[in-house]
């Protein structure tokens, strides 16, 4: 069992963790490498969301287990709107399908309109995070 610290110290660093992997998207969509943006645009939004289910003392193994406790907790219950739980999902469909599905191509119709919806995501999820003098 984490302490309040160490809980605050690991949600820090999971947000930290996912602006870099953020900045890391913006620069690979701007350089158009399609796969590894779905890639890194997932992930940006994968630790956000880690860090949101963390501060409530919640945290899964998998990625199915980590959708699953966010929709749960944040999506049913109206914290988050129904779309941005599906756009969660979009993206992790997106990311499966560009790293595992040879016979699907990720192109730049995919990604950059998932750009200001990721954008979106990240900073209602962090303000969230805010909350409480939390970070």
């Amino acid at each position: 069992m984490l302490t309040d610290d160490e809980r605050k110290t690991l949600v820090a660093n999971k947000v930290k963790r996912s602006r870099e992997t953020w900045a890391e998207a913006k620069g690979i969509i701007a350089s158009g490498y399609w796969y590894a943006a779905a890639n890194r645009m997932y992930y940006a939004c994968y630790y956000m969301v880690s860090a949101l289910l963390l501060k409530k003392g919640l945290s899964a193994n998998t990625h199915g287990g980590i959708i699953g406790l966010f929709g749960l907790h944040f999506i049913k219950s109206g914290i988050i709107s129904h779309e941005m739980g599906k756009f969660y999902s979009q993206l992790f469909e997106l990311r499966q399908t560009g790293d595992y599905d040879d016979w699907k191509v990720v192109t730049e119709n995919d990604i950059k309109p998932l750009e200001p919806q990721a954008e979106f995501f990240l900073n209602t999820l962090e303000a969230l995070i805010r909350q409480d003098g939390y970070l």
